[in-house]
């Protein structure tokens, strides 16, 4: 019985590792503090604990209504991580602003802490822990393995390719990790900054970049190829488009208090 292909594993060890990577550098070169770190997971953990719930008591009713049509299904997850993911940074940022346990020197921090639990926990230490349930239990004999087996070759064979397809589909999951990191950043930092400068048009830009959820459903019709590069460079957009409107209060604030 053949086992799942361990190049698979790469993917969130390498994630981990340059997520993790940017969190040690911020904190020994920049400005990363223990209190970004649990309030960033605060913001993402609520996040995600409201959208699952949203979904168990929505999903179903709002498929029977509008269907799986591209365009409503996006607007649901899109609308969903505008409000959850980048509203409640904002709200979270309000918080903490109003305890003092960030400022501005902390934007940065925060917005690399959404994505670093975003890449890292939630998708980095999950998928290696899936992969590994899955490894091992193919790796054992008996009835089970074979029943795990023939169920994984309906629903995933992907996890069967052989090396040369593999490599492709590592590269794109690891630039949609890229990807992720551009926009939870920026929108994170944003946030931090509108609540510290009292500058409600800088969350009014982060916002909106929580549509991109809105192009999941597309993907399929997309192909990979065109989806994973179109929301990369989207990404970029959105983090130069951050650096853009920043520049003035950069700039009054300093370098040291304000980098980007």
């Amino acid at each position: 019985m053949q086992n799942i292909n361990a190049l698979y594993f790469l993917q969130p060890i390498i994630t981990l590792a340059f997520s993790a990577g940017l969190v040690i550098y911020w904190n020994r070169k920049r400005t990363f503090t223990r209190a970004t770190l649990v309030l960033s997971l605060l913001a993402y953990a609520g996040a995600i604990a409201a959208k699952i719930v949203l979904q168990n008591f929505t999903y179903v009713a709002y498929l029977s209504s509008f269907g799986h049509s591209s365009v409503a299904l996006g607007a649901y997850f899109g609308i969903q991580t505008v409000l959850f993911e980048v509203g409640g940074a904002y709200l979270v940022a309000a918080f903490a602003v109003s305890r003092n346990k960030l400022n501005v020197k902390d934007a940065e921090g925060y917005g690399l802490g959404l994505a670093f639990w975003e890449n890292a926990g939630y998708l980095g230490v999950l998928s290696l822990v899936n992969l590994l349930s899955v490894y091992l239990t193919l790796a054992s004999s008996g009835p089970t393995a074979q029943e795990f087996y023939s169920t994984l070759m309906k629903l995933r064979p992907d996890l069967f390719y052989p090396t040369a397809q593999v490599l492709p589909l590592l590269g794109y999951g690891l630039l949609e990790r890229v990807t992720s990191l551009l926009f939870h950043f920026s929108w994170g930092y944003l946030c931090l900054l509108a609540v510290s400068l009292h500058n409600r048009r800088y969350l009014l830009l982060a916002l909106p970049m929580g549509l991109l959820d809105f192009l999941v459903p597309f993907a399929g019709s997309l192909g990979l190829f065109v989806f994973e590069w179109l929301i990369f460079v989207l990404g970029l957009g959105a983090l130069g488009l951050t650096w853009f409107v920043t520049k003035d209060s950069r700039q009054r604030l300093g370098a040291k208090n304000l980098a980007i």
